[in-house]
């Protein structure tokens, strides 16, 4: 995935939940390319911050509604041992359960420059489905 300098934030929800959508059902499927695909769409239309909001809204699917406000603090033991994607998907779930899209951003932009961004949305799509199908059992 290549992302370029940001050009424009998406303001369209629509839009932005019809991504979601595509993201979701190409990882229900499997399809890591149909994963990547949609960000990268997202990216080309909206730019960096776009394909943040659409991670924002993949959060959101994952930790719900109703979420008190925080500050909330996520315990993961040992995550400082685990792969690069499963520690960022717990700091990017952890800033959108404090609401704090600044971390978000710095998350994204950090893991775009450490080469990685692709991988962890591959993650973050793959734990959304899991939590999804767990919360439809």
């Amino acid at each position: 995935m290549t992302l370029g300098p940001t050009v424009r934030r998406v303001s369209d929800p629509l839009e932005v939940q019809a991504d979601a959508a595509q993201v979701l059902r190409s990882a229900f499927a499997g399809d890591g390319a149909g994963v990547v695909g949609a960000f990268d769409a997202m990216v080309h239309r909206g730019g960096v911050e776009a394909a943040c909001e659409l991670a924002w809204g993949l959060a959101a699917k994952m930790v719900g509604d109703g979420l008190a406000r925080g500050p909330w603090r996520l315990e993961f033991p040992d995550i400082e041992q685990a792969a690069y994607d499963a520690r960022w998907v717990a700091r990017f779930l952890s800033a959108y359960a404090n609401a704090d899209l600044s971390t978000a951003t710095a998350l994204f932009r950090t893991a775009q420059l450490d080469g990685k961004l692709e991988q962890c949305l591959l993650m973050l799509a793959g734990s959304a489905v899991a939590t999804i199908r767990r919360h439809t059992r």
